[in-house]
């Protein structure tokens, strides 16, 4: 019982954060909140909080399912390649929040225009293969589909702030 217990916490923990992070980016989008010192404070701790609880949540996950050691192997390895993309992503533009600058089209975003989720997508796919998390592997659809709805908002900000962006796509 105590498991299962623990499962629902960071499975409520998780899908709170996604919901925190998405009305963060409803927000943003309709200019109701600017992002700032506060805000990067604010989703930086949030972000933590649903990173740690996914590898929680995939590690303590209910329904397992006893994957060969190749694809344990190959979530790992999605796991630690979405780490180095998202580092990557995060020393090039400096920040998570608040950039100002100019289009980055240098660097890692001269190949992939949003590498932080993509980070993530990697992430969700790699822990669950990793811990051979069924439920989680499930769940992961659900939040790279609202990955890709944040990354939908951004790409619209984007095409405004930005009157190069269309030829970057």
């Amino acid at each position: 019982i105590m498991e299962k217990e623990r499962f629902f916490f960071l499975l409520t923990a998780c899908i709170i954060t996604h919901i925190i992070r998405t009305i963060y980016e409803i927000l943003k989008h309709k200019q109701i909140l600017k992002p700032g010192k506060l805000s990067f404070v604010i989703i930086l701790f949030n972000m933590i909080i649903l990173w740690v609880t996914w590898v929680l949540l995939c590690s303590y996950d209910t329904h397992k399912i006893d994957f060969p050691g190749i694809i344990r192997y190959a979530g790992i390895s999605l796991a630690i390649v979405g780490m180095l993309v998202f580092l990557t992503g995060l020393f090039t533009i400096k920040t998570l929040e608040s950039y100002e600058g100019d289009l980055i089209t240098t660097g890692i975003y001269s190949k992939i225009r949003h590498p932080m989720y993509l980070a993530f997508i990697l992430w969700l796919i790699g822990f669950p293969l990793l811990f051979g998390a069924g439920f989680s592997m499930i769940l992961s659809l659900v939040f790279i589909c609202n990955i890709l709805f944040w990354r939908f908002l951004e790409e619209k900000e984007l095409l405004i702030r930005f009157p190069a962006y269309p030829d970057y796509k």
